[in-house]
């Protein structure tokens, strides 16, 4: 084979599957948006459960308390405007303002997403408790989507790192919202699926304006394998925590109790699903240049 041809064949144009990924994967966020807004919202058990994770337990250090309020306050509207400032500028950097584009239509989209459906979903009063709704959580939107931004617009040398620390930055957000008792761990799931439909609408789009110039690669093996681990972990955990929880003999009172079970549980399904989702980051933001 000839050089020409050698280079043809390794920029060859993607598939069908490199521009439907990112949508299916969009549509399947949004479903699973609905169904954890129907399951824990919407039906009894489903409250019973997530608000007894969030009484499950409560910061008493103060040390402790100060720095976990810290660290959540830090996650504001200036934090965004300033992640999206630099996401523009490494995009510059590396000539690429589609990726900056994208991370900049990724936050905005996902954390206006967020406060309209905080904003919106009815809540019915099931568990006996008058919370207002919290779902999507805006913390964890705000967390989720600028490690996702981060990503995107990074090189792929150092892009599996980079969500390692997203996903670690991300889970300690979303956790501790719930052990404030800010959130209940339903929240915290809602708002990663919102970031990852947005994120995954925003990567279509850069996949449909380089698609004669792109040559998918595959995710880095520093991100993937502690974030399976986790997912791995995690999620038999969860299933596991929540199969007790709705069988324990508590769920016959009125209104939730606080229970350590169920915030475990709940932490776990976190963890679990903040793995899941940066999974599927690294793979939809996986470097679209052609190789040489």
């Amino acid at each position: 084979m000839t050089t020409s041809s050698a280079d043809t064949a390794t920029t060859r144009r993607p598939g069908v599957v490199y521009l439907v990924a990112p949508l299916l994967i969009s549509v399947l966020a949004g479903l699973g948006l609905a169904a954890t807004y129907h399951v824990f919202v919407r039906t009894i058990s489903g409250q019973w459960l997530d608000t007894a994770a969030m009484l499950g337990t409560e910061v008493h250090h103060p040390r402790l308390e100060e720095l976990l309020s810290r660290i959540l306050n830090a996650t504001t509207l200036s934090s965004l405007v300033l992640v999206c400032v630099v996401a523009a500028t490494v995009g510059v950097v590396r000539k690429r303002a589609d990726l900056a584009i994208a991370a900049a239509v990724l936050v905005l989209g996902a954390n206006g997403t967020t406060q309209l459906l905080k904003d919106g979903l009815p809540r019915p009063t099931l568990d006996g408790l008058t919370y207002p709704n919290s779902l999507p959580s805006g913390h964890t939107t705000a967390a989720a989507s600028v490690a996702f931004a981060l990503v995107l617009v990074l090189p792929a040398a150092v892009r599996g790192p980079a969500a390692l620390a997203g996903a670690g930055y991300t889970a300690v957000i979303a956790i501790g919202t719930v052990w404030a008792r800010w959130h209940r761990p339903s929240d915290i799931i809602a708002a990663l699926l919102v970031v990852l439909a947005w994120g995954a609408i925003a990567v279509l789009g850069v996949r449909l304006l380089r698609i004669r110039r792109a040559a998918p690669g595959r995710p880095s093996r520093i991100g993937t394998l502690p974030l399976l681990a986790t997912a791995a972990i995690g999620a038999p955990v969860t299933v596991i925590g929540l199969l007790v929880g709705r069988t324990s003999e508590t769920m016959t009172t009125a209104s939730p109790s606080p229970s350590r079970l169920t915030f475990v549980t709940g932490a776990a399904g976190i963890a679990a699903v903040v793995a899941i989702a940066f999974l599927g980051w690294l793979w939809l933001a996986t470097d679209d240049e052609p190789r040489p």
